[in-house]
């Protein structure tokens, strides 16, 4: 099978190589990643190809500029795109923080911004896909991943699902939590990407959410990200929200963490991933693919450490200590096991990557089974149009992907959904419009946002900011 990856050249894509290739039975004769930026296709490109090589695939893994060399053949597409790049998300952040309001990357403000850039640029490669290759599937992770994905699903010929790793990392953080084997599980989950609650869970066919409930603030000991609420108002609401819903439930609490780090994550992202490719840069001139892993899975050590410190705890990134050279340890070191025997990389089944392989090993008929996708609601949740992408589990196979029964989420979960809905089917419609004013009245149309005046005061700073990429726009 051929994988094509759009944004081969983003800072996550090694890992997510060495993830699928480190998996028993990788089944890629081709894996090849579109990068237009040449910088990252000679640092990051660079060093998907060759953790590839050192763990035993050599020539599965290359680099292009050209979409449709990327395209032609390809059975599966990853969109993992960021249109404006790392300095777009920090125009989106600081535009909703200048006014107090939540500016995180993927919700509301910044979400709408990061939608109305990214829609134009998705769709106009969903047309050389189903040009190139008709019969491919694209597998979305570009955020916000459940809007993108329903711009897709309506405007777009291919075959398309989107993916997110949150809800099934809340999932196993859960079962790990009451020490459950996880073949021993089943759970009730439904929502929109970034906007979910599991309903049940049970382990050996008894309910356990009551048990979660009244052990929550352990729980929150247990696992950060659940110590994102308050303990009373979850076992009120009586679900348990996944993280995303931290931006929805305590706006103030996000506000003043930002100004308390001085810095919004995406600052701190921008920083980082600045000084990645200036690290993996040297590396590789000074020595080899042990050297310029190494230096990059430090970067990425501080990154996965710090998820969220920022924006529940008032923590900025911390900044690691370059040596002298600005190179990694001497060459041929290699403590993360780079090498095919070795560890130290994340593998387990979980990740993006984990998502990912789960759909493509569904419908190749190799696995069929049931997973979190996005995907058009169909019956799922009643409240909400057929067409509608959602975030559910869905049973797939070689016939494709089948939504299951929604779960029963409590009735302010389903008011909320509701009106996050409605919001993400107008921005998907200015965005397809290019009509400016539709796009400002879809924004205040956000449970984050405070109405139509301000809607339309940081639509205007958007279009102004990000110059080319929403002149569209008019």
């Amino acid at each position: 099978m051929k994988l094509a990856i759009l944004g081969g050249g983003g800072v996550r894509i090694p890992m997510f190589i060495r993830g699928v290739l480190s998996r028993p039975g990788a089944s890629f004769g081709e894996i090849c990643l579109f990068e237009p930026d040449q910088a990252r296709r000679e640092t990051i490109g660079r060093l998907s190809v060759e953790v590839a090589a050192a763990l035993g695939h050599r020539g599965v893994v290359r680099v292009t500029a050209d979409v449709e060399d990327a395209f032609t053949g390809a059975d599966f597409v990853f969109s993992a795109i960021r249109v404006g790049g790392d300095r777009g998300r920090l125009i989106d952040e600081e535009v909703a923080l200048r006014r107090g309001l939540v500016g995180q990357e993927t919700i509301g403000p910044g979400g709408c911004a990061m939608a109305l850039r990214t829609i134009p640029v998705v769709l106009s490669y969903c047309e050389t896909l189903a040009r190139c290759a008709p019969g491919a599937v694209l597998i979305n992770f570009t955020n916000p991943a459940g809007l993108i994905t329903q711009a897709v699903s309506l405007h777009a010929t291919v075959r398309a699902v989107g993916v997110c790793d949150t809800p099934s990392s809340a999932l196993a953080h859960l079962t790990e939590f009451l020490g459950a084997d996880r073949h021993s599980v089943a759970f009730s989950y439904a929502g929109l990407n970034h906007l979910g609650w599991i309903s049940s869970f049970t382990v050996a066919g008894r309910e356990q959410v009551g048990t979660l409930l009244e052990r929550y603030e352990e729980l929150q000991r247990f696992d950060q990200h659940f110590a994102a609420f308050d303990a009373g108002f979850v076992r009120r609401l009586g679900a348990i929200p996944t993280e995303y819903d931290y931006y929805y439930y305590e706006p103030r609490r996000y506000v003043e963490a930002v100004a308390q780090a001085g810095a919004s994550r995406g600052a701190d992202v921008l920083r980082l991933n600045s000084g990645l490719l200036t690290d993996v840069a040297k590396a590789f001139s000074a020595g080899d693919v042990h050297d310029a892993w190494n230096a990059y899975i430090t970067q990425m050590g501080i990154r996965r450490a710090s998820y969220m410190r920022t924006d529940m705890a008032g923590e900025s990134m911390p900044v690691p200590a370059p040596s002298a050279s600005g190179t990694a340890p001497e060459s041929g070191h290699d403590p993360e096991g780079l090498g095919p025997a070795g560890g130290g990389a994340d593998v387990r089944p979980g990740g993006y990557e984990g998502v990912a392989l789960q759909v493509i090993a569904a419908l190749t008929d190799r696995k069929p089974g049931a997973v979190i996708v996005n995907t058009r609601n169909g019956a799922c949740l009643p409240f909400l149009d057929p067409d509608d992408v959602v975030e559910v589990p869905a049973h797939i196979d070689g016939g494709g992907i089948a939504p299951l029964a929604g779960s029963a989420l409590p009735r302010s979960a389903r008011g909320l959904v509701t009106q996050v809905k409605e919001y993400e089917r107008e921005v998907v419609s200015a965005a397809v419009t290019g009509d400016a004013e539709r796009a400002a009245l879809a924004l205040a149309l956000h449970p984050l946002v405070p109405g139509v005046t301000v809607a339309r005061e940081m639509m205007s700073e958007y279009r102004e900011r990000h110059g080319p990429s929403l002149a569209y726009l008019s």
